[in-house]
């Protein structure tokens, strides 16, 4: 595998690979902290980023890389009208490895398609974020000891939410998990991911408007509304306060329940919820950093 653009990119047998390394990386850091020594990673962020964008160049760091990049298109030629193919092969000319967030969907396997180094898709537009469900499958693995046999709750905008598109693309592919999508009717899950990952794999999954299935949840998935993918204000003030988690939600769900949020959060999880053990989000930044390390290896064929 040269490139990530897609959680499809992987086999399941790859994934645990990547876990494993990861969890090899959490109980063992300094075995790892000069195997990208002389490599250098470049950051294009055409988007703005906070936990992405520094997970990458942490891990990239902690791997005894180095980082360059950039972390707004402004500040890059495609403000004069570059197009993503020739910014990809310039930086190819410097790099070792891209890590790419854009906007527009398919962006990032233009840029690899141009690229003679490999190409990471650290997001596009509303369609993928691999490394995100890297991030979740890690965190769901090392929370709950499997990646099967779980019932998860997705709750928010299911709609324009690329983390919760790849996630269920990559979760669909372990034998016995259900799925519980959780939105106002104008946030559903895009027609494509019913039909081609869930009606056509048969997985067992309910499109609801409201909580009451809560208690059943293994682990509970939250997303924010997200501003910045609605044409219409109005339309997003009004659908920004359609599923709050607060501790009187949490009270029926199970004991060990885990709530994972891809960050960054606005109002959607009550800040009181932060103190309940089964609040995992903040452990998933952690997890992050390591999952990318996993993977800044393997696509550099590092051992």
């Amino acid at each position: 595998m040269k490139d990530l653009i897609s959680i499809t990119d992987l086999t399941t047998e790859a994934l645990q690979g990547l876990i494993d390394k990861a969890q090899d990386l959490i109980a063992d850091p300094g075995k790892y902290c000069e195997k990208c020594k002389g490599k250098k990673l470049a950051t294009l962020f055409f988007e703005p980023s906070t936990r992405t964008r520094l997970s990458f160049e942490a891990a990239m760091l902690e791997l005894g890389g180095s980082v360059l990049g950039f972390s707004e298109a402004g500040s890059s030629s495609a403000s004069k009208g570059e197009s993503v193919a020739d910014t990809a092969q310039t930086i190819s000319c410097y790099a070792d490895i891209i890590a790419m967030r854009h906007p527009k969907e398919g962006a990032p396997l233009v840029a690899a398609q141009a690229a003679c180094v490999p190409v990471i898709n650290a997001g596009d537009g509303g369609h993928n974020h691999p490394t995100q469900t890297l991030t979740d499958l890690l965190t769901i693995y090392r929370e709950k000891g499997r990646l099967t046999k779980l019932k998860i709750g997705f709750c928010g905008d299911l709609k324009f939410g690329r983390t919760v598109h790849s996630l269920i693309t990559a979760m669909a592919r372990y034998q016995g998990n259900s799925f519980v999508l959780i939105s106002p009717e104008e946030l559903r899950v895009p027609g494509y991911i019913r039909k081609d990952t869930l009606d056509r794999n048969g997985l067992s999954y309910k499109e609801t408007d409201n909580w009451n299935d809560m208690p059943d949840l293994d682990i509970l998935y939250m997303t924010r509304v997200q501003r910045e993918r609605f044409f219409n204000e109005a339309d997003y003030l009004r659908l920004r306060d359609a599923f709050i988690l607060t501790t009187d939600r949490l009270a029926d769900a199970k004991g060990e329940l885990c709530i994972l949020h891809p960050l960054p959060r606005v109002n959607e999880i009550e800040r009181a919820v932060d103190r309940d053990e089964r609040a995992a989000y903040f452990r998933q930044v952690l997890n992050g950093k390591y999952i990318r390390m996993a993977l800044i290896l393997k696509l550099l064929g590092i051992d």
